[in-house]
């Protein structure tokens, strides 16, 4: 278990990164609400339990991340911004304007992006072979993936999933963004996903259910993970809130997508910084 002093060090970022999350949806619309609702986990992955070097985006041994759900861009072009691949400066700079890499989905131009995402369903399918392709190499790096629930939906993911356990790729681990919302409404209407966990574990993973705003439930996922060398995968079902930290954004599902002006900014970042003071018990 991490240290109070590191807790409250991922606390702080994860609050920066939500501001710099509003900050691009201000230049440009962006898919907030799933945006603010992985913005935990993903603060986490890139600043605790990941093994990568911003200096180094190629390196043979870094464990390999895919943003499955690729309309989280925003939150992908924060956390690395903040874990040093560019600068936020950059980011803000250059998002959706004509020629940039930056756009509403990820480019595979951009350090630290591995492959360009967008069509849901795939990135659990690639994950599969890049985890083959480590055990095939010798390497002992884990390859990290986060899915929104809606996305589960799609059957090239329990193909991927069966695969994962047929071939005891222990090197794996999949987060899934569990906030029940997609574009058209709530996912248990739509298509329902519920006994969750339990179909995970008939397929064959390891199964963790978590609270993905609490940092420190985050943080102890990584530090139990078994070993690379394992023979099961990991799912990582995070329960959290689409819109998390603006409470006019929360569980909104027309927050799905969009924009917002200099004032919505400015009210929301304050509301942030107050919430941080409220847990820090300023």
């Amino acid at each position: 278990m991490a240290d109070k002093e590191t807790l409250e060090r991922l606390k702080d970022l994860t609050s920066e990164a939500r501001k710099n999350i509003l900050r691009l949806c201000h230049k440009g619309a962006t898919h907030i609400g799933g945006d603010l609702s992985m913005a935990d986990m993903m603060t986490v992955l890139y600043q605790y339990g990941m093994k990568h070097d911003p200096k180094n985006p190629a390196w043979k041994e870094r464990d390999r991340f895919i943003l499955s759900k690729g309309h989280g861009a925003g939150c992908l072009y924060v956390t690395l911004a903040m874990a040093g691949y560019f600068t936020m400066d950059e980011v803000l700079a250059k998002y959706r304007e004509p020629g940039s890499p930056f756009g509403e989905h990820p480019s595979g131009e951009i350090p630290g992006v591995e492959i360009a995402t967008g069509s849901l369903g795939h990135g659990l399918p690639i994950c599969v072979g890049l985890a083959l392709a480590a055990r095939l190499d010798g390497r002992q790096n884990r390859v990290f993936t986060l899915m929104g629930d809606g996305e589960t939906q799609e059957g090239s993911v329990w193909e991927a999933a069966m695969a994962a356990a047929h071939y005891q790729l222990g090197n794996l681990v999949a987060f899934v963004d569990r906030n029940r919302l997609s574009l058209d409404g709530e996912t248990e209407k739509l298509m329902k996903l519920e006994p969750y966990a339990e179909k995970w574990k008939a397929f064959g993973w390891r199964v963790e259910v978590i609270d993905g705003h609490d940092i420190a439930q985050i943080v102890d996922v990584f530090d139990r993970l078994p070993p690379p060398s394992a023979d099961q995968p990991t799912i990582v079902i995070g329960e959290t809130v689409k819109g998390k930290g603006v409470p006019s954004m929360e569980n909104d599902a027309n927050w799905h997508a969009g924009s917002i002006d200099a004032e919505f900014l400015a009210q929301s970042c304050a509301e942030l910084d107050a919430a941080r003071k409220r847990e820090r018990g300023e």
